[in-house]
């Protein structure tokens, strides 16, 4: 069978050519159901290429950027990699472990933010059509190297979550046929549960997706239960809090603000829900529980495709002569936000026109 993106084939084998034998791989992911899955793939996959690699999955962290949290650098080099891959992180100019001598692959889907110089390759999705999302791309690279059949389903659980149960892979049908679509969409669910919870156990779905056969087991988790039923209690209790908006003067802007206190990451669903409600605003959901450190995570999301949540949060802070921290306001025009101290929490309120 040809490969599904024959312009990667070669610079992903070039990335490979470049591990030594019994060299040690750190594949850096994203938390969510899809960087879980393209950890997985990434991780089986290169096992399996040279079982002399010693690969590692890491997951991102609550509150970090992979490129601009100065911890995240210390964290990767204490790992001492031959090489490194990047997945679902997004692409910024900064890089990450390149100037340290590290070859570094990107693997995503999201607009980048500029490309690293030196060292690093990227294959991103973001400019196809359909734009393939981190787990399908990740399959794709590995399935071009070698037969892996039997990880369709882990392929299949990160699509699903980022594209849907329709999604156009066209793996996704004969893989809902053979493991079933009820388990593969109950498995998508918990494992973004596990995140999603107080305890950001990530440790526990992606064990299932590096060692299982099958998604079943992921999906039967007991433990991933009780946090999807924690997820669902925090939930019903965020949706009854009322949005608040600005003081009405020309400068306000088009936005509403809902403030919640959960140690549930469940700030962009709440924002997610009230946009149809208010279709001509910004919805920005703060969450004042979510961060370990006393920070406060905001989610803004809208349906209004005339509005650009990054150019919106960043002028607020322009308005009080003030620049927001370089990791916020960032991503997707309908869909931005980021982490702020109290302090900077106060100036983007100020700024949108709200009494504080």
């Amino acid at each position: 069978m040809p490969a599904a993106f024959p312009q990667f084939v070669a610079p992903f084998r070039a990335f490979l050519n470049k591990i030594p034998p019994n060299g040690r791989v750190v594949v850096f992911c994203h938390f969510d159901a899809d960087g879980l899955a393209a950890g997985a793939l990434f991780g089986r996959g290169l096992q399996r290429m040279d079982p002399s690699w010693q690969v590692e999955v890491l997951p991102s962290g609550k509150g970090e950027n992979a490129f601009l949290t100065p911890s995240v650098r210390e964290k990767l080099l204490a790992l001492k990699p031959d090489a490194l891959i990047v997945t679902d992180l997004g692409v910024h100019a900064h890089g990450t472990l390149e100037a340290d001598g590290v070859p570094v692959l990107y693997v995503d889907h999201h607009i980048p933010e500029g490309y690293p110089s030196a060292n690093s390759t990227v294959l991103t999705g973001y400019g196809l059509d359909p734009v393939p999302c981190s787990a399908w791309l990740a399959y794709e690279l590995v399935a071009a190297e070698l037969e892996i059949n039997d990880l369709q389903w882990v392929a299949a659980i990160g699509i699903i979550s980022d594209l849907g149960d329709s999604a156009p892979w066209p793996l996704l049908a004969e893989t809902k046929k053979q493991y079933t679509a009820k388990w593969l969409k109950e498995a998508v669910a918990l494992c973004n549960a596990a995140r999603r919870a107080g305890e950001f156990d990530l440790d526990r779905p992606l064990h299932h997706l590096m060692a299982d056969d099958n998604p079943r087991p992921l999906a039967q988790d007991t433990v991933l239960a009780e946090y999807r039923a924690e997820v669902s209690a925090a939930l019903q209790a965020a949706r009854r809090l009322p949005p608040r908006f600005p003081k009405a003067s020309p400068d306000a802007a088009p936005v509403a603000l809902i403030t919640l206190d959960s140690p549930c990451q469940i700030h962009p669903l709440i924002a997610q829900q009230w946009i149809q409600r208010l279709p001509d605003r910004v919805v920005l959901c703060a969450n004042l529980g979510y961060l370990p450190d006393g920070n406060i995570a905001v989610a803004g999301r809208t349906a209004n495709r005339d509005l650009h949540i990054p150019e919106l949060l960043r002028g607020a802070f322009a308005r009080l002569n003030a620049v927001p921290p370089s990791n916020f306001a960032h991503g997707h025009p309908q869909a931005s936000g980021g982490h702020l101290s109290p302090t900077d929490f106060e100036t983007l309120l100020r700024g949108l026109g709200y009494d504080v």
